[in-house]
């Protein structure tokens, strides 16, 4: 299933979508069958598979009459990010074979991580915020995965029973800062420079998630056009090497790497991100994260 965290009247909540414009509004519904579910998507998260399997048992049972009154137009809300403060934000640099080699790097031999604060959270039509210091500020699209079970030294084999979903995810990075300090944490954790969305894909609704596309479009122009089958080290491989330096906790955010087609390595020169520029990430069997850069 496809799970949308949005806001409609002044009301947080969050939903199924059920239809490519519909959303079945869960808070509303089990109100309404007074069965208990969580009051946010993120402690819905936090119930890993059974609160997945809570929000089973409500569709099925949930009349047709009080289908229709929970049901709102995707039209009609404001998408939210789908995690509103993970408690970490784990990213992958070099994961991508061809984003690896159109900087002529060397392949690595074990995860390059940096971590994000959640202050750079922003959801689908919000603002990436550029500062005015900074001159070149650049894309990363990314497949994200949200960690629905606690665990420790979490094996390859068991790493799919820890994944809750997945999620569209756009690296912000100031390159100049980033290169300047020749470590990436400053030049990637400003304000706004994590957008996630629109929605949460379920594991068992993914599909095969190291055999999605995945895109970057700005102002209507693909930059990015890549495959998670390019990955290094795939999903799983990621969630058991991760846990074994750090507990992974629910709603936790691993972004695993960026393919191809990044700014600063466009020929024959760099195209980096100006104030105006609109960019849309989108990824199969998700759905198309967007979001408009401003200036500070």
């Amino acid at each position: 299933m496809k799970l949308i965290r949005f806001i409609k009247d002044g009301r947080e909540s969050y939903a199924v979508q059920t239809t490519k414009d519909q959303l079945l509004d869960l808070r509303a519904s089990s109100e309404t069958l007074r069965k208990s579910l969580p009051s946010s998507l993120d402690k819905l998260i936090s119930l890993g598979d059974r609160g997945l399997e809570d929000v089973e048992r409500l569709l099925q049972n949930l009349p047709e009459n009080e289908r229709r009154k929970a049901t709102v137009k995707l039209s009609d809300v404001k998408i939210l990010a789908p995690v509103v403060s993970p408690p970490k934000i784990v990213c992958l640099g070099l994961n991508y074979r061809d984003h690896i080699a159109e900087q002529d790097a060397v392949m690595p031999k074990d995860l390059i991580i940096f971590l994000k604060p959640h202050t750079t959270v922003v959801g689908p039509d919000e603002s990436v915020v550029k500062p005015d210091f900074v001159r070149e500020l650049d894309y990363e699209a990314e497949l994200a995965v949200i960690i629905g079970k606690k665990g420790k030294n979490i094996s390859v084999e068991d790493a799919r029973d820890h994944v809750f979903g997945f999620t569209c995810f756009n690296d912000v990075s100031a390159r100049d800062v980033q290169f300047k300090d020749k470590q990436w944490t400053r030049g990637k954790s400003f304000d706004t420079f994590a957008p996630m969305g629109p929605c949460i894909t379920t594991t068992e609704q993914i599909g095969d998630p190291h055999n999605l596309w995945i895109r970057t479009r700005v102002n209507g122009e693909i930059r990015q056009n890549s495959s998670t089958h390019n990955m290094v080290f795939n999903v799983y491989q990621i969630v058991h090497e991760l846990s074994r330096v750090m507990t992974l906790e629910p709603c936790d955010l691993i972004a695993t790497g960026t393919p191809a087609g990044v700014g600063f390595a466009m020929k024959p020169k760099p195209k980096f991100l100006l104030p105006g520029d609109t960019v849309e990430v989108e990824i199969e069997n998700i759905g198309t994260l967007r979001n408009t850069v401003v200036s500070e």
